[in-house]
């Protein structure tokens, strides 16, 4: 195992425990969900697992190593980390940006070389932005930004890419291309911890899931039988359900709403109420 977390706990000084007695291990190749509402902690778990925050109780291990052991330099060449929001005013272009990911690799008083230089390129080129590299990071759209924060976390050429909730300030468009390219560095070797607000994307980008309630995991284990009608139900305290659809070959999750259709079709007499042809009950 890549990452093993045995019952980590997670406390702010002189306030109650954030998550307790959370246990998980993250595979080669392997991409893990975290579901949970706002505020159940899953942001702060992730930057546990960058060791940022450090843990009230339990461990985490990298490669078989205590983590609170490990120089953060050390830390940073094998974990990448790419948080919800971060703001900058600064106006680097957006490939010295990338390039700053090579920084665990040079030494105090070093600068980049051409190797870097050219891990930075593909690293662009993976993501799909190196037609921007001569733009000013702060004059890009948020779609493209969150694109150069991946990359930057590429570049340090880490074993575990960490995510926290990389789609939530991004249009459906944009949320795909996300998916999409964690789904290929899965495919190259990298393992990844995400955080969504979108029960869809576990089906969409992950081979196991976990969902965070009162502090801690109250499911764990794969997408089809974590994500389930009556786990979220319980999680977010609305109905929904889960089909299978053989046009996209996953299972989707439709969530339900009370009142009435306001689809053009009702209006004109027309909407029947029952679900398509191509979706097939779980």
């Amino acid at each position: 195992m890549i990452l093993e977390v045995n019952r980590a706990g997670f406390a702010y000084p002189g306030r109650q425990h954030v998550f307790s007695d959370i246990s998980f291990s993250l595979a080669d190749r392997e991409v893990l969900c975290i579901l949970g509402p706002n505020g159940i902690g899953k942001s702060t778990l992730i930057r546990c697992l960058a060791n940022l925050y450090l843990l009230c109780s339990g461990s985490i291990r990298l490669f078989g190593k205590e983590m609170a052991g490990l120089p953060q330099v050390e830390i940073a060449k094998k974990i990448g980390y790419v948080p919800q929001a971060h703001e900058i005013v600064f106006p680097f272009t957006v490939r010295d940006f990338i390039l700053m990911g090579r920084a665990p690799h040079l030494t105090a008083f070093s600068s980049p070389g051409k190797e870097d230089c050219e891990i930075a390129t593909e690293k662009m080129r993976l993501v799909g932005i190196e037609k921007i590299a001569g733009k000013p990071v702060n004059e890009i759209s948020g779609g493209e930004y969150q694109l150069a924060m991946i990359a930057r976390a590429l570049t340090q050429e880490p074993a575990v890419l960490l995510l926290d909730e990389p789609t939530s300030h991004l249009d459906f468009g944009n949320q795909i291309r996300v998916l999409e390219i964690i789904d290929r560095l899965a495919d190259r070797g990298l393992s990844v911890v995400m955080s969504s607000h979108f029960p869809d994307h576990a089906f969409l980008a992950s081979n196991s899931v976990a969902i965070m309630k009162h502090g801690t995991f109250m499911a764990y284990g794969l997408a089809e039988e974590v994500v389930t009608e009556e786990n979220l139900k319980q999680t977010y305290g609305v109905d929904v359900s889960i089909a299978y659809s053989p046009h996209v070959a996953r299972h989707i999750c439709v969530p339900h709403r009370s009142g009435t259709c306001r689809c053009r079709g009702e209006r004109h007499g027309e909407c029947s109420g029952t679900p398509s042809s191509g979706i097939v009950g779980r």
